[in-house]
């Protein structure tokens, strides 16, 4: 006689969970990938309750096809009133995939740079996170990359625990010309007022995320989106 086994509960619970969590798992690699207009890829990494691109932004497009000027000329630099930006040192092949591109405050804010979906940080959205991250004096340091393989020694405090990986991109300054690379970086809000936009700092020698100083609108930043 041909015995039939059953399988038992503990079985079934068993081959239960496991399609969970790979069901799990294949729904969050699915959410974790983000594209630019120009076909850019990017993670989406969540930190308390808010979502943030990992990387910093790097279209040359806004996401309605409009091009953003790249604007190399210094004197042309100085003059604008309308969105622009740059590679640093307008060197693309060296800095694009790292540091992304640097945008003046009129391309950030225009609503149309970064993904459908996505947007520009508030100064709202930077405090949430650097409350969530315990405060100004230390979430700096939580949101850099470690070592110094870009930043300059000490790079003091650096965790980079929520995955944000902040890179030291320096900035184009209102002149047109380049600094700061290896030491500082500045992420645009939406916030500004008649001359100058907030953005938010990290600095390589303590672990500070810094609200200010406020910047010339004409200076070239990174941006790093948030999900709406």
């Amino acid at each position: 006689m041909k015995s039939k086994h059953k399988p038992s509960l503990i079985t079934l619970w068993v081959a239960a969970v496991i399609l969970i969590i790979l069901a799990g798992c294949s729904k969050g690699e699915d959410s974790e990938i983000v594209k630019d207009i120009d076909g850019n890829v990017y993670t989406a990494i969540t930190i308390g309750t808010q979502i943030w691109m990992g990387e910093n932004l790097k279209t040359t497009r806004y996401n309605d096809k409009t091009e953003i000027p790249n604007v190399v000329s210094n004197v042309l630099w100085q003059e604008l009133t309308s969105g622009a930006y740059s590679w640093y040192d307008h060197d693309e092949s060296t800095y694009k995939k790292a540091y992304g591109g640097l945008y003046n405050w009129y391309a950030a804010n225009s609503g149309k740079l970064c993904p459908v979906g996505w947007r520009l940080p508030t100064p709202e959205d930077w405090t949430t996170l650097s409350d969530f991250l315990g405060g100004d004096e230390i979430a700096g340091g939580k949101l850099k990359e470690t070592g110094t393989t870009h930043w300059s020694s000490p790079n003091t405090g650096a965790t980079n625990e929520t995955g944000f990986t902040g890179l030291p991109t320096g900035l184009r300054e209102s002149d047109g010309t380049f600094d700061g690379i290896g030491f500082t970086t500045s992420w645009w809000s939406t916030e500004a007022n008649l001359w100058q936009g907030r953005c938010w700092k990290v600095y390589y020698k303590n672990s500070r995320l810094d609200g200010g100083p406020d910047l010339g609108k004409i200076m070239g930043n990174p941006v790093r989106c948030i999900k709406e």
